[in-house]
């Protein structure tokens, strides 16, 4: 039996400049019996951004407040740029009050990491990375395995992922599960919204960063001495580079290789997250098992938000 849910659309990054996409995500939602709320934030405006700073961070803020009904799940419209932006305009005070061990998810990925990770810094609340309105639900080609995957991930108090690739060393190791897309982290280094998780499992991914533009975040990570208090990285997705001749045989493999070699810590690669359209939605924040070793990988999560 569908679980009908009511769904609160927020826009803390770009605008969604597809109208068709947007008609084809709400309809879906719709369709399946859910409710959405918050469509005005798909309408605002602001040079790039789908509003002021101020309008954007409100999104976020409202649910702070006691005298509204809190949703299920509150959804990213879209990525992008911006949420950096409405971080010093967050009350998470207020958020952290509210949010605190509630059945809320708060979902999306990319730009929308700045979001998460202030969040899990300065309130200690656990979010999701996963789908977003525009390019997954109101994708021309629906992702079953992304919908199955999220559906399943919020409303159950545990889950467990795996992959087949085979990995360079065996791991075993628990932490914290934090992590989302590379840039946006690196470029939090020495902010108050950079969380200070210490043993941690960190995953990353990227769009359209060239090899060696990923191996120098990460380089950033590791010289800042963060990956040394971490129990592994996880490499998700790395999509959207292409391959130069000055390259010189240096890849995405290549990259992997220096980067193991150098960073102290397990690298476990093949993590099916990031701007692909088969994705995984994992809880950041949440209590981790990491296990790998050349038959491929697991990873068992617990203790983040469920919707039961």
């Amino acid at each position: 039996m569908t679980v009908h849910r009511t769904i609160e659309l927020i826009a803390p990054s770009g605008y969604p400049h597809d109208p068709e996409v947007l008609h084809r995500a709400l309809h879906r939602l719709r369709a399946q019996g859910h409710r959405v709320d918050g469509e005005e934030a798909t309408k605002r405006r602001y040079q790039r951004f789908a509003g002021t700073d101020g309008e954007r961070a409100a999104d976020l803020n409202r649910l702070a407040d006691p005298s509204r009904e809190l949703p299920d799940v509150v959804l990213a419209v879209r990525g992008g740029y911006g949420a950096v932006r409405i971080l010093h305009g967050l009350d998470y005070e207020g958020l952290q009050r509210r949010l605190t061990d509630q059945p809320v998810a708060l979902v999306g990925h990319s730009d929308f990491t700045a979001i998460q990770l202030a969040l899990l810094a300065r309130a200690g609340l656990k979010t999701f990375g996963g789908p977003m309105l525009m390019s997954d639900f109101g994708a021309e080609d629906l992702s079953d395995f992304t919908m199955h995957h999220f559906w399943s991930a919020l409303t159950q108090p545990t889950m467990t992922v795996a992959g087949n690739t085979p990995q360079a060393q065996p791991v075993d190791v628990s932490g914290m599960l934090w992590g989302g897309n590379l840039a946006v982290l690196t470029s939090l280094i020495g902010t108050p919204y950079m969380p200070p998780v210490q043993g941690g499992i960190l995953f990353i991914e990227d769009v359209n960063e060239q090899p060696f533009r990923v191996e120098r975040m990460i380089y950033q990570l590791h010289l800042s001495g963060i990956l040394a208090q971490q129990q592994a990285l996880v490499l998700g997705d790395f999509s959207g580079s292409k391959a130069y001749d000055y390259d010189n045989g240096y890849d995405l493999q290549a990259m992997i290789e220096q980067v193991r070699a150098s960073i102290g810590i397990p690298v476990v690669t093949g993590l099916q997250f990031g701007h692909v359209r088969n994705m995984l939605t994992l809880p950041v924040g949440a209590d981790a098992h990491l296990v790998a070793d050349a038959h491929g990988f697991k990873l068992s999560v617990s203790g983040y938000p469920c919707l039961g």
